[in-house]
């Protein structure tokens, strides 16, 4: 690449190996060639620790400019458990352009790299969903995965907090979390409800097919919202019993759910696919975005329709007076509606180059902020109608992604999972 630092006189004895090395300037900016030939002559605690950090994401750094390289190497000193070079790396500065806006707090790590000590060890299987919640006073990050699995991670540790929560009976694809007074749970797509602070389970899982989930709490009482391949309802998470009638019968299928406050009435916003010639919302088709008033089980305002692969992930969220649903689907595109108006709020958000994965979007002291997760294993920070900083690369598809909170980045890459402060 053209912003390679080419270093003249490299030489192959371990002393000078491991100057070079333990240097976050060398790995950021030198030739990848140089960078792998002093990583052979490696001696030290230090430079073992950095030529294998290199080495995890190498075949990606040939072909990376300093930018993304800088980013890659931090997550993965953060996957081999050492925090203070993850920083170093990340403030190096790359001449041209912007100081990274983004800091690894930890991350998982590379199962077979157990002898690093500080390696944070996960998931056996892609990571699918991810949310987050808080679990006696302290902020967590919950996950599942394709091992079956539900895991509970402390957000400012990196540690579990208790065991894996198992009982599956396949994948993890679907989860959402609620917090009543104090009480942290965790619904997945086969309906079973978790404690998060006991890890006891407090719901089994249903007979009948569960699908996509969100969840919200209205005066105390945790709900699930359930869309299924025929209808949506909500559900009591503690008892398992529908509250209420189903909110929509009789539909094709249904692409994704959310919910959100706004001015204090629970709303869910509610991805259905309603047309189509193979029942695979990427075919040919339409899909319908509608908004329901959860006390008043009633429609709010008109659905907003768009062709199907445009809907695939949604999110939701109250600023400035406005009800935003943020969308994101096969063609790459991120998209921002007003739901009061069915109208998108400025043009299509362009720069992922495969399928929107995840989406989540919070307001931080007033300012909104989105952030998609692709196949393109990249994700993005959105403002209205912009894209916020570079994009962040990762060495594997990014399928799950959530926003703490406090702004925290929480990202499921493979069969990790990462978490990201913005600097």
């Amino acid at each position: 690449m053209s912003d390679d630092l080419l270093i003249g006189g490299v030489g192959s004895g371990s002393a000078d190996a491991d100057r070079r090395l333990t240097d976050p300037q060398f790995l950021v900016k030198a030739n990848p060639d140089q960078v792998l030939e002093s990583a052979t002559a490696a001696s030290g605690p230090a430079a073992r620790l950095a030529a294998a950090v290199y080495r995890e994401s190498a075949p990606l750094h040939r072909d990376a400019g300093a930018t993304v390289r800088r980013q890659l190497l931090a997550l993965d000193a953060a996957r081999y458990g050492d925090r203070v070079l993850s920083a170093r790396i990340t403030g190096v500065p790359v001449e041209g352009e912007p100081a990274a806006r983004w800091g690894v707090e930890w991350a998982t790590g590379p199962q077979t790299e157990s002898r690093f000590q500080n390696v944070l060890t996960g998931h056996d299987g892609k990571v699918n969903v991810v949310a987050t919640a808080v679990v006696k006073g302290r902020p967590v990050a919950v996950t599942g995965s394709d091992d079956q699995t539900v895991r509970v991670w402390d957000l400012d540790t990196g540690q579990l907090v208790g065991e894996p929560l198992t009982g599956r009976d396949g994948p993890v694809h679907e989860l959402a979390t609620a917090v009543v007074d104090g009480w942290p749970l965790a619904i997945t797509d086969n309906g079973r409800v978790w404690d998060l602070g006991t890890g006891e389970q407090v719901l089994g899982s249903h007979t009948h097919r569960v699908g996509k989930v969100a969840a919200i709490v209205i005066d105390s009482w945790p709900l699930a919202i359930v869309g299924g391949c025929e209808t949506v309802s909500v559900w009591d998470m503690v008892t398992g019993e529908r509250a209420g009638a189903p909110l929509i019968h009789h539909i094709d299928d249904v692409v994704a759910v959310a919910t959100a406050t706004v001015d204090g009435c629970p709303r869910a916003v509610i991805s259905e696919w309603v047309a189509g010639s193979s029942g695979h919302p990427a075919d040919e088709g339409t899909v319908r975005i509608c908004v329901w008033d959860l006390l008043l089980r009633k429609q709010v305002g008109e659905p907003v329709t768009v062709d199907a692969h445009i809907a695939v992930v949604v999110a939701a969220v109250m600023h400035d007076r406005r009800f935003l649903v943020i969308t994101g689907g096969y063609d790459g595109a991120v998209r921002c509606w007003d739901m009061a108006t069915g109208r998108r709020v400025g043009g299509s958000l362009t720069g992922h180059t495969d399928w929107v994965s995840a989406a989540t979007a919070v307001v931080i002291g007033g300012r909104f902020q989105a952030a998609t997760g692709s196949n393109d294993r990249t994700v993005k920070v959105w403002s209205t109608g912009r894209q916020v900083g570079s994009e962040l690369v990762f060495p594997e598809p990014v399928h799950a992604v959530a926003m703490a909170p406090d702004g925290r980045l929480v990202v499921g890459f493979g069969k990790e999972v990462a978490v990201l402060t913005h600097r």
